[in-house]
């Protein structure tokens, strides 16, 4: 079963100086972008963090300082990648958590608007996790019978997560072949920020984290209006602060 596709889609891999996403930096980004008539075409470009990368991440990626700092910042290339991905879904393994709400943030900090919310987001590993339960590594293993080479290597990491989708395409003919049906089979998160510091409870955004976990996000800036700028100043990535005044200048509306 081959997918189905109305409009393009890219898978994305990232590596990064770190894991948090309101203060680490992307050093390699890949994008594999499959057209509807199924080409695809590579993109990957090593990033100058403006930062260093500390040596646990480049024992992981294997990305060095000196490997990047001739490389172009994210700002000097946020236009391209716009371009590259325009008009396409996006999709990638663990990407829904990890590298979408890298990219989003990346994508504010360099002042470039970019609409990631209205696509469709595949994260192919929910249908693993749903299906197998197990890592990019052991997935590629379980449905592509061969061994990932370079692990952790963006672009090797970004095709394996293309070829395991096809994998499953044919597998579970259950989950459908089309973007649409896949990301209904694993469900949508109700996220109200890629970083997941909101979240929508029967239609509310409400707090998921902290004292106010579960509340009302209006409820609480209404009763402690204090509390937003405490966020604003805090360590919060740039989504969540902009969802927050998003959210902040809609009650103030409705009075």
């Amino acid at each position: 079963m081959k997918l189905q596709l109305t409009r393009p889609i890219c898978f994305l891999d990232l590596e990064t100086t770190g894991i948090n996403v309101s203060t680490d930096k992307i050093v390699e980004i890949a994008l594999v972008k499959i057209a509807t008539d199924g080409s695809k075409i590579v993109k990957r470009k090593l990033i100058n963090p403006e930062m260093p990368i500390p040596k646990v991440s480049s024992d992981i990626h294997g990305i060095t300082n000196d490997m990047v700092k001739d490389a172009p910042t994210f700002k000097q290339v946020a236009n391209e990648v716009k371009q590259f991905i325009e008009g396409a879904d996006l999709a990638g393994y663990n990407s829904n958590r990890f590298d979408i709400p890298m990219l989003n943030e990346e994508f504010l900090r360099a002042g470039v608007p970019v609409d990631i919310e209205s696509r469709k987001l595949l994260d192919v590993q929910k249908v693993f996790h749903m299906m197998e339960q197990r890592t990019l590594t052991a997935a590629y293993k379980f449905y592509c019978h061969k061994n990932l080479e370079d692990a952790h290597s963006a672009e090797a990491d970004a095709v394996a997560t293309w070829e395991i989708l096809e994998a499953q395409l044919e597998k579970y003919p259950q989950i459908g072949d089309t973007v649409e049906s896949i990301v209904k089979f694993t469900g949508e998160d109700q996220i109200v920020d890629f970083a997941r510091r909101f979240v929508f409870e029967n239609g509310v955004e409400v707090f998921n984290f902290g004292k106010h976990k579960g509340k009302p996000v209006t409820q609480v800036l209404k009763e402690e209006p204090q509390y937003y700028d405490w966020m604003m100043k805090g360590d919060f990535a740039l989504h969540t602060k902009q969802k927050l005044t998003e959210i902040l200048n809609r009650s103030i509306l409705k009075k």
